[in-house]
């Protein structure tokens, strides 16, 4: 049950980043969710929903799929990381 593994590293990644970007600015947020998207969730999110589905249709090929969902989420964190690095501080007015 390898892709059991892959979804729990995927599901620990969020639990990780949810605790690490509670109460903090939104700057922050978007680096931690960006840098959880691209090494933790996108690549094991990947693994296991292409083991997945290479079990239900019992080809080895199905496993491939793997390779069209990594990019896009990928990016997506990518582009969280870059938002989170170029986005400015709002200053706060009394």
């Amino acid at each position: 049950m390898p892709f059991l593994i892959g979804y729990g590293i995927a599901i620990l990644g969020a639990i990780i980043a949810n605790n690490l970007s509670k109460g903090k600015t939104d700057k922050r947020k978007f680096i931690v969710w960006g840098i959880t998207l691209m090494f933790a969730i996108s690549p094991f999110l990947s693994f296991a929903i292409g083991l997945t589905a290479a079990v239900i249709e019992k080809s080895g090929w199905a496993i491939m799929i793997m390779w069209v969902i990594f990019p896009p989420i990928f990016l997506i964190g990518f582009v969280l990381l870059l938002v989170g690095i170029f986005k400015k501080e709002e200053k706060v007015k009394f």
